[in-house]
């Protein structure tokens, strides 16, 4: 007998310099509007610092920045989208800044495509995998491979230095 579940997951897709992304939508918590962000001093440059979610010291990452894609002004639709992310079995919550967010898609497995290989220096291993989406394509991130420990560090040292100072 043939197996004819689906097993369908929802996405949250936003753009980055006119390409549409999506997240699984159990990594995400919310989407705020854009507000402003504490620079702290000596971050990576993908790191734009920091932001006070409810008490909460939160670190905002540049997706545009972290990706080496061309960084626009912010605009009305800019937007940031706290998210859970897990990184060698440690929990962080992040805000990953985006130009705007599109929708929650449902996706079934089997609709999606995987990551295309690209040589071997180059790293698409963050890339869960991708889907035609209209006349464009979805890129589906797995974000907690997005993320190296080392930039998780960096991310904890920045909330831990904002929230001393606060």
């Amino acid at each position: 007998m043939q197996d004819t579940t689906t097993t369908t997951t929802q996405y949250l897709t936003y753009t980055l310099a006119g390409e549409v992304f999506a997240l699984d939508i159990t990594k995400v918590r919310e989407v705020l509007d854009f507000t402003t962000v504490t620079h702290v001093p000596s971050m990576p440059d993908f790191m734009m610092g920091v932001i006070n979610l409810r008490g909460s010291v939160v670190p905002v990452v540049d997706l545009r920045a972290k990706f080496h894609m061309p960084r626009e002004e912010k605009t009305v639709n800019t937007c940031v989208i706290i998210t859970e992310v897990v990184i060698d079995g440690e929990t962080a919550v992040l805000g990953a800044l985006a130009d705007s967010v599109q929708e929650v898609v449902d996706l079934d497995r089997h609709q999606i495509e995987p990551a295309p290989r690209i040589g071997t220096k180059l790293h698409t291993d963050f890339i869960r995998g991708m889907r035609k989406h209209g006349d464009r394509f979805l890129i589906l991130l797995d974000i907690d491979k997005v993320f190296s420990a080392d930039d998780l560090i960096l991310t904890e040292e920045a909330a831990a230095v904002s929230a001393a100072a606060a």
